[in-house]
């Protein structure tokens, strides 16, 4: 009864004005940059870190979680009329959803996709607010070991979930470990890897790290590949009302696809790719008769639509109960929000929920409002968001460009920053050319000093004795499942039947 108490509470926070007014922009940025390939969550949180310094944490973070779930129905539309999905999470929705594009049936399709969001993401935020009181009593028994631990955990699964290779995972958390190091040493007040620049005592802003790495970088990466034949944009015809026979048909892939959204979305696997698969394969394996028909004539079946955008929202709120309770990343959004809560002087944890209840409950709040403001912008008004995937690719990326040095000289004020701007963005886009994934580069940057802290802090008490990491059950647990997080595949591959073949079809070794 009390987490309930607590909602209420975060609910009044939630419905203040103001913070109504970051929702309601959240949610509209976020379906317009989900509804633009190449633009997502991620990138659009970090254009917006410089500038919504003015704006307070709680309305700033309530306008984050907006755009994480906003983008997350937005994917949906172009890749149902543009077979292109507008974010990695639709790929599935892509599938079937263009078909019905094709088949005279988009209207059906998208409708379905902002049911299957709303559904996914209102009962897995219950699930949110439910669990994480839970998580937030095992972490409070947490000391410099265990912490030390999480954060180790932290690096290896981030590192092991992004990008194909555990190895150039590890290559980038490591150029952020080093980032996280520069400026003065708090208890030797010895300036590290400054090189003479005064401007680099007072550390590097995780804003200009983040700034230029994704948005700068990626918008250079996005615009290199990008080709210059057009892109065909499927009429929406057919009414987005799904009638009670299509609701009937949608009912049971919306449970499906929010509880494996919800499972998964907590676990360290880079995003919701991974349940949208598995809810996209589970619809095809249990489909009969209509559904059955629909998924093999490639008329495009309704069911391959509303449960993998369930499975969506669904692990876009899974992610959020690591990250609030324990400080953890598991998607490149959430690394970019764990930014947000940086640059306020926050840190996710167990004592946010302690020292911030106003906070963090308004915040759980606002999604459930969230989640009713995507319906009622996106069912009606999805003309207008179709009309966004006319905007010349080159007015977009030199847009976001511009935006990204504004806000970023308005925020630091300093010619020295937007230098460093340049050579993360840089940075940014030599890392996407060659595989390089950036979520690591962030984590590392803001949890290093964090994972320092908590080291120096454990010697001090322990008067110097290394063996206090290994000294707790909790901290060997956590290193066993970091350990498994890097190892893990390799060990399948080697132990795997050759030539063995996994859900998808794809061999495993």
């Amino acid at each position: 009864m009390e987490t309930f108490s607590l909602l209420l509470d975060g609910l009044a926070v939630a419905a203040q004005p103001s913070n109504l007014m970051f929702a309601l922009i959240g949610v509209m940025l976020g379906t317009a940059v989900g509804v633009l390939p190449g633009i997502g969550p991620a990138l659009t949180v970090a254009l917006l870190l410089p500038v919504s310094l003015s704006f307070g944490a709680t309305g700033s973070l309530i306008m984050f979680a907006g755009i994480y779930y906003g983008g997350m129905y937005g994917g949906a539309i172009s890749s149902i009329l543009l077979n292109t999905p507008g974010e990695t999470a639709s790929i599935m929705t892509a599938v079937e959803g263009n078909r019905m594009a094709r088949d005279g049936r988009g209207g059906k399709a998208l409708g379905a996709a902002a049911l299957g969001s709303f559904f996914g993401g209102t009962f897995a935020t219950l699930g949110l607010a439910l669990v994480a009181p839970f998580m937030v009593m095992v972490a409070l028994s947490f000391g410099p070991a265990e912490y030390f631990a999480l954060m180790v955990l932290a690096f290896t699964t981030v590192s092991a979930a992004f990008g194909g290779s555990v190895v150039r995972g590890l290559t980038a958390l490591f150029l952020g470990l080093a980032i996280g190091l520069v400026g003065i040493d708090k208890l030797t007040g010895q300036a590290r890897l400054a090189f003479g620049f005064p401007e680099l005592r007072d550390n590097i802003s995780i804003a200009v790290v983040a700034v230029g790495l994704f948005a700068i970088g990626e918008t250079l990466f996005v615009a290199s590949q990008r080709v210059g034949a057009d892109d065909k944009v499927e009429a929406v015809r057919g009414s987005v009302w799904l009638s009670l026979r299509d609701l009937k048909r949608c009912l049971k892939p919306y449970l499906r696809g929010t509880a494996l959204g919800f499972m998964f979305g907590p676990l360290p696997t880079g995003g919701a790719e991974i349940p949208t698969f598995l809810s996209y394969s589970t619809e095809r394996r249990v489909a009969r008769g209509e559904a059955r028909a629909d998924f093999d004539d490639g008329r495009g079946a309704i069911e391959g639509v509303a449960g993998p955008e369930a499975a969506n929202n669904a692990s876009a709120a899974g992610t959020l109960i690591p990250l609030l309770t324990l400080g953890l990343p598991t998607s490149a959004t959430a690394a970019m929000m764990l930014a947000g809560f940086q640059q306020y002087g926050l840190q996710p944890g167990p004592l946010l929920f302690t020292n911030s209840p106003d906070l963090v409950w308004g915040l759980v709040a606002s999604l459930f409002i969230a989640n009713v403001m995507l319906v009622v912008l996106n069912m009606p008004f999805v003309g207008v968001w179709v009309r966004l995937l006319m905007i010349p690719r080159p007015w977009l990326y030199a847009g976001i460009l511009t935006f990204a040095s504004l806000g970023v000289v308005g925020a630091q004020g300093s010619v020295f920053a937007l230098g460093l701007l340049l050579v993360f963005g840089l940075a940014g886009f030599v890392m996407r050319r060659f595989g390089y994934p950036l979520a690591p580069v962030l984590v590392g940057a803001i949890l290093g000093p964090l994972a320092e802290e908590q080291l120096r802090r454990g010697l001090m008490i322990n008067q110097g004795d290394w063996s206090f990491l290994v000294g707790s059950g909790i901290a060997l647990t956590i290193y066993a499942v970091a350990f498994l997080a890097v190892f893990g595949p390799v060990l399948w591959r080697l132990l795997a039947p050759k030539g063995a073949k996994t859900e998808f079809g794809m061999d495993t070794d």
